[in-house]
């Protein structure tokens, strides 16, 4: 009697308040796809990653909230499953609650192919008997495959398959998943676009930490290698940004090693290494920073203009014998 009454109160929620009724045309879009949702518990992530031949497929496929959950709605998708999934996580249903009810109140629910994960892992997936063929889905160990309009009835098990095999984090883990998808063939009509979203399971509060990943790739005709691209990318501001919170708690040192990890990954990133040497000044190191200020003026002189400005703002010393060095590099 409970779950129907929560079921009615959806209904009634999604048809005023949205639109959600087959009589509405409330965001609906034809994204037939392939997904991935996940939880990673030992590394506290939780996320989705997509591709499509469909312009953009991110914008509208992907949902999450840290400490709340993840949502992939796709094939006529309607979009609200998204926001309203992850607001009935917030309110405290777990994914399979959330997405019975979605189902429950949508009118066209044979044409919907929705995975769902909340944060305490609970897994939840439906694909409609008139998801275009080849359609299913695979739940698997803290994650659910989806896909439709494939060239084959093996992708979602292989993109399973995938995901288990794969070490290290959940990035990789989704990407691996994608890869293998289209090994196998992939979306009947080929590629196009692609994204990937993580975030916390247990949120801190700071947003960088909370959103490591929230890539997309709109068009290209290899989305999956864009998008390896722009998550090795962000893996390195991912350790920049670590280390700028190590900064703002006078932690100098692990800061700097943060700072380099990320130099490493990215040798030739002239932003990082500026911003690195500008932070060996700040912690007494000036000896230390001026090979790398050298380093920076030889590629892009143009970033000597920005020396005297951070004096301005307080980003260096107002210290003019420092100042001269650093210009002299």
């Amino acid at each position: 009697m409970k779950s129907q009454f929560i079921v009615v109160l959806i209904s009634l929620f999604l048809t005023v308040s949205t639109g959600f009724s087959q009589s509405s045309h409330f965001a609906v879009r034809n994204a037939h796809t392939y997904s991935i949702v996940a939880y990673d518990k030992e590394n506290n992530q939780m996320g989705v990653a997509v591709q499509s031949h469909y312009f953009g497929v991110g914008s509208i496929v992907t949902w999450v909230e840290p400490g709340v959950g993840v949502v992939a709605t796709q094939s006529i998708v309607e979009v609200s499953y998204g926001p309203l999934g992850l607001s009935l996580m917030k309110a405290g249903k777990s994914a399979q609650q959330a997405l019975k009810g979605l189902l429950a109140a949508d009118n066209t629910p044979e044409v919907r192919q929705v995975a769902m994960v909340d944060v305490n892992g609970i897994i939840a997936s439906h694909t409609g008997d008139n998801c275009i063929a080849e359609a299913g889905y695979k739940i698997g160990d803290s994650y659910s495959a989806q896909a439709n309009i494939m060239l084959k009835n093996t992708v979602w098990n292989k993109m399973g398959e995938a995901y288990e095999k794969t070490d290290g984090d959940l990035a990789n883990r989704l990407l691996a998943a994608l890869d293998a998808a289209q090994k196998e063939g992939g979306d009947l009509r080929g590629k196009q676009s692609a994204a990937i979203m993580i975030v916390t399971i247990n949120p801190t509060g700071n947003v960088y930490l909370d959103r490591p990943y929230n890539l997309r790739v709109e068009d290209s005709p290899n989305p999956l290698k864009e998008l390896r691209r722009l998550v090795y990318i962000a893996q390195a501001y991912n350790h920049v940004s670590r280390g700028d919170d190590h900064l703002a708690e006078n932690h100098y040192e692990m800061a700097l090693e943060e700072y380099k990890i990320g130099m490493k990954m990215l040798p030739d990133n002239v932003e990082l290494r500026f911003w690195y040497a500008a932070t060996l000044v700040l912690v007494d190191k000036l000896e230390e920073s001026l090979p790398e200020f050298k380093w920076v003026f030889k590629r892009e002189p143009i970033w000597k203009k920005l020396v005297p400005r951070l004096v301005e703002s307080d980003f260096l010393p107002d210290d003019k014998k420092v100042i001269k060095k650093i210009l002299k590099q």
